[in-house]
C-alpha cells in the first residue's frame, strides 16, 4: 500500500528548502517595522516598541540587537541621514520609508556593529529591501551602503578589495 507520505514528487525533491530565519534577521525585520512606523507617524520609541512586542513571532528575535537597532536608529536619525545623504540621489526624506529604514539600519550596523562584517551588513540590508521594498529598491540599497561602508569602514573595505585583486 502506498500512502501520500511515502510518495514525493520530483519537483518537491529538487525544491530548495527555505532556511529558517536567524534571530538577528528577525530583529532587523522587527526594527524595520518599527522604523517604518516612526517614519510614517512620528510616534515615540516606547509606543512603537510596545506595538512591535505584540507582533506574532517577536519572541524569536535577538532582543538586544533589535533594541539597539530601533532605539539607536531613531536617536541617531539625523547623523545616519547625514552619512547616507552623501550617497543618495535625493533627500532621505524623499526616499520610500522602507528604503529609508533599511538604509538607516545598514548605516547603524556599519557604524556600531563592527563584529558584523560589512559585506554581511550590506547583504542583510539587501535581503530586507527585497522582502519589503519596491522592485529594484535592493539595488539602490546595495549601492548606497557599499559607498557608505567605504566611509565608515575604510580599512575593512580596502582589505577586501585587496584580497579580491590578489585572488585574480
Amino acid at each position: 500500500m502506498i500512502t501520500n507520505d511515502s510518495v514525493t514528487s520530483p519537483a518537491a525533491e529538487k525544491a530548495p528548502r527555505a532556511q529558517p530565519k536567524s534571530a538577528r534577521r528577525r530583529s532587523r525585520e522587527s526594527a524595520l517595522q518599527g522604523l517604518y512606523q516612526w517614519l510614517i507617524t512620528g510616534d515615540d520609541v516606547a509606543t512603537i516598541d510596545a506595538h512591535i512586542h505584540e507582533q506574532e513571532g517577536f519572541n524569536k528575535v535577538d532582543r538586544a540587537h533589535y533594541d539597539a537597532l530601533l532605539s539607536g536608529c531613531i536617536m541617531e536619525a539625523a547623523d545616519l541621514d547625514s552619512m547616507l545623504s552623501r550617497h543618495v540621489d535625493r533627500k532621505t526624506t524623499e526616499l520610500s520609508p522602507i528604503e529609508h529604514g533599511v538604509l538607516m539600519i545598514g548605516a547603524y550596523e556599519l557604524k556600531h556593529c563592527v563584529d558584523i562584517p560589512y559585506r554581511v551588513v550590506i547583504n542583510e540590508a539587501v535581503e530586507l529591501a527585497k522582502s519589503f521594498g519596491g522592485t529594484d529598491g535592493h539595488k539602490y540599497v546595495n549601492g548606497v551602503l557599499d559607498r557608505t561602508a567605504g566611509d565608515l569602514r575604510p580599512l575593512e573595505v580596502a582589505a577586501r578589495n585587496s584580497a579580491k585583486k590578489s585572488a585574480r
